[in-house]
Protein backbone atom coordinates (compact mmCIF):
# COMPACT_ATOMS: atom_id res chain seq x y z
CA UNK A 1 0.00 0.00 0.00
CA UNK A 2 2.87 2.58 0.85
CA UNK A 3 6.57 2.91 0.72
CA UNK A 4 7.68 3.73 4.16
CA UNK A 5 10.56 5.53 5.54
CA UNK A 6 13.48 3.19 6.55
CA UNK A 7 15.15 4.42 10.31
CA UNK A 8 18.83 4.88 9.73
CA UNK A 9 21.76 3.69 12.51
CA UNK A 10 21.43 5.92 15.06
CA UNK A 11 17.45 5.71 15.30
CA UNK A 12 16.80 4.80 18.57
CA UNK A 13 14.22 2.71 17.94
CA UNK A 14 16.65 0.02 15.70
CA UNK A 15 17.66 -0.87 19.13
CA UNK A 16 14.79 -1.60 20.96
CA UNK A 17 13.74 -5.25 20.98
CA UNK A 18 10.67 -5.95 18.92
CA UNK A 19 7.56 -7.75 20.18
CA UNK A 20 5.51 -10.74 19.06
CA UNK A 21 2.58 -10.31 16.80
CA UNK A 22 -0.33 -11.89 19.16
CA UNK A 23 -2.97 -11.67 16.39
CA UNK A 24 -2.86 -13.35 13.01
CA UNK A 25 -4.76 -12.86 9.80
CA UNK A 26 -5.83 -9.28 11.26
CA UNK A 27 -6.18 -6.29 8.60
CA UNK A 28 -3.18 -4.50 10.56
CA UNK A 29 -0.50 -7.25 9.89
CA UNK A 30 -1.67 -7.99 6.40
CA UNK A 31 -1.67 -4.02 5.82
CA UNK A 32 2.17 -4.22 7.45
CA UNK A 33 3.49 -7.20 5.11
CA UNK A 34 2.14 -4.88 1.82
CA UNK A 35 3.82 -1.79 3.59
CA UNK A 36 7.04 -3.99 4.03
CA UNK A 37 7.20 -5.55 0.61
CA UNK A 38 6.32 -2.22 -1.10
CA UNK A 39 9.14 -0.85 0.79
CA UNK A 40 11.92 -3.47 0.34
CA UNK A 41 11.15 -3.48 -3.59
CA UNK A 42 10.97 0.04 -3.93
CA UNK A 43 14.92 -0.37 -2.36
CA UNK A 44 15.86 -3.10 -4.06
CA UNK A 45 16.67 -5.05 -0.48
CA UNK A 46 16.99 -8.83 0.34
CA UNK A 47 15.06 -8.61 3.27
CA UNK A 48 13.28 -6.13 5.76
CA UNK A 49 11.95 -6.27 9.19
CA UNK A 50 9.25 -4.34 10.77
CA UNK A 51 11.34 -2.30 12.77
CA UNK A 52 13.34 -0.97 10.25
CA UNK A 53 10.20 1.22 9.61
CA UNK A 54 9.52 2.07 13.31
CA UNK A 55 6.91 -0.97 13.63
CA UNK A 56 7.67 -2.84 17.18
CA UNK A 57 6.76 -6.03 15.71
CA UNK A 58 8.40 -9.17 15.20
CA UNK A 59 7.84 -9.79 11.70
CA UNK A 60 10.59 -9.99 8.78
CA UNK A 61 10.49 -10.46 5.08
CA UNK A 62 12.92 -11.25 2.78
CA UNK A 63 13.87 -13.18 -0.09
CA UNK A 64 13.87 -12.12 -4.21
CA UNK A 65 11.64 -13.33 -7.47
CA UNK A 66 15.26 -12.60 -9.35
CA UNK A 67 18.77 -12.44 -9.45
CA UNK A 68 18.78 -8.54 -6.44
CA UNK A 69 20.98 -5.63 -8.20
CA UNK A 70 22.02 -5.23 -4.74
CA UNK A 71 23.49 -8.88 -4.51
CA UNK A 72 23.95 -10.00 -8.14
CA UNK A 73 26.29 -13.19 -7.27
CA UNK A 74 23.95 -14.48 -4.77
CA UNK A 75 21.24 -17.43 -5.56
CA UNK A 76 17.48 -16.58 -5.56
CA UNK A 77 16.02 -16.87 -2.18
CA UNK A 78 12.38 -18.11 -1.82
CA UNK A 79 10.32 -14.82 -1.13
CA UNK A 80 9.21 -15.63 2.88
CA UNK A 81 7.19 -13.69 5.54
CA UNK A 82 8.09 -14.77 8.86
CA UNK A 83 6.69 -13.84 12.15
CA UNK A 84 7.55 -14.33 15.60
CA UNK A 85 10.71 -16.31 14.12
CA UNK A 86 13.22 -18.56 15.84
CA UNK A 87 16.57 -19.48 14.74
CA UNK A 88 18.83 -22.41 15.73
CA UNK A 89 22.18 -23.11 14.22
CA UNK A 90 22.87 -26.37 12.87
CA UNK A 91 26.34 -26.66 13.33
CA UNK A 92 28.58 -24.11 15.01
CA UNK A 93 30.55 -23.50 11.46
CA UNK A 94 30.69 -19.94 10.84
CA UNK A 95 30.90 -18.19 7.21
CA UNK A 96 32.19 -14.27 7.06
CA UNK A 97 30.69 -12.41 3.91
CA UNK A 98 29.92 -9.04 2.71
CA UNK A 99 26.65 -7.46 4.24
CA UNK A 100 24.51 -4.16 3.60
CA UNK A 101 21.71 -2.97 4.99
CA UNK A 102 18.85 -0.47 3.98
CA UNK A 103 19.16 0.96 7.16
CA UNK A 104 23.27 0.89 7.02
CA UNK A 105 22.80 2.69 3.58
CA UNK A 106 25.89 3.12 1.57
CA UNK A 107 28.57 1.20 3.70
CA UNK A 108 29.21 -2.75 3.65
CA UNK A 109 31.04 -5.13 5.86
CA UNK A 110 32.06 -8.68 6.54
CA UNK A 111 30.16 -10.43 9.04
CA UNK A 112 30.25 -14.00 10.57
CA UNK A 113 27.23 -15.89 10.71
CA UNK A 114 26.07 -19.21 10.72
CA UNK A 115 26.33 -21.77 7.70
CA UNK A 116 23.27 -23.40 7.94
CA UNK A 117 20.62 -22.79 10.46
CA UNK A 118 17.04 -24.23 10.74
CA UNK A 119 14.51 -21.61 11.23
CA UNK A 120 11.18 -21.76 12.93
CA UNK A 121 7.85 -19.34 13.03
CA UNK A 122 4.57 -18.11 11.46
CA UNK A 123 3.11 -17.23 8.19
CA UNK A 124 0.48 -14.33 8.10
CA UNK A 125 -2.33 -16.33 8.88
CA UNK A 126 -0.91 -18.16 11.78
CA UNK A 127 0.36 -21.07 10.28
CA UNK A 128 3.63 -22.49 10.87
CA UNK A 129 6.93 -22.05 9.11
CA UNK A 130 9.96 -24.40 9.07
CA UNK A 131 12.62 -24.28 6.99
CA UNK A 132 16.44 -25.18 6.89
CA UNK A 133 18.50 -22.77 5.09
CA UNK A 134 22.29 -22.61 4.21
CA UNK A 135 24.68 -19.84 2.48
CA UNK A 136 22.68 -16.67 1.52
CA UNK A 137 19.56 -17.77 2.70
CA UNK A 138 20.43 -18.53 6.32
CA UNK A 139 22.76 -15.30 5.72
CA UNK A 140 19.69 -13.33 4.61
CA UNK A 141 17.51 -14.66 7.75
CA UNK A 142 19.92 -14.21 10.44
CA UNK A 143 20.13 -10.37 9.27
CA UNK A 144 16.59 -9.69 9.25
CA UNK A 145 15.71 -11.38 12.42
CA UNK A 146 19.08 -9.39 14.34
CA UNK A 147 16.76 -6.02 13.68
CA UNK A 148 14.09 -7.96 16.25
CA UNK A 149 16.52 -8.06 18.93
CA UNK A 150 17.80 -4.25 18.40
CA UNK A 151 21.29 -5.66 16.35
CA UNK A 152 22.49 -3.94 12.89
CA UNK A 153 25.07 -5.85 11.33
CA UNK A 154 28.34 -3.50 12.29
CA UNK A 155 27.18 -5.01 15.83
CA UNK A 156 28.30 -8.36 14.57
CA UNK A 157 31.70 -7.84 12.93
CA UNK A 158 34.83 -8.69 14.34
CA UNK A 159 37.27 -6.72 11.78
CA UNK A 160 36.76 -3.38 11.34
CA UNK A 161 39.56 -3.06 8.26
CA UNK A 162 37.05 -4.99 6.41
CA UNK A 163 34.35 -2.02 6.73
CA UNK A 164 33.86 0.55 4.01
CA UNK A 165 31.63 2.70 1.61
CA UNK A 166 29.94 0.65 -0.79
CA UNK A 167 31.01 3.09 -3.68
CA UNK A 168 34.72 2.42 -2.88
CA UNK A 169 34.69 -1.28 -2.10
CA UNK A 170 32.93 -2.32 -5.47
CA UNK A 171 32.75 0.32 -7.39
CA UNK A 172 30.90 -1.45 -10.58
CA UNK A 173 27.82 -2.26 -8.00
CA UNK A 174 24.75 0.53 -8.56
CA UNK A 175 25.15 2.70 -5.53
CA UNK A 176 21.91 3.93 -6.27
CA UNK A 177 20.13 1.39 -4.59
CA UNK A 178 22.32 2.18 -1.78
CA UNK A 179 22.07 -1.22 0.82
Amino acid sequence: MAVREILKMGDPRLLRVAQAVTEFDSDELHLLITDLLDTMRAFEGAGLAAPQIGVDLQVVIFGTDCVNPRYPQAPVVPRTVLINPVITPLAPTEVVDWEGCLSVPGLRGMVPRFEQVRYTGFDPYGDPIERTAAGFHARVVQHECDHLIGKLYPMRMRDFTQFGFTSVLFPGLDSAADD
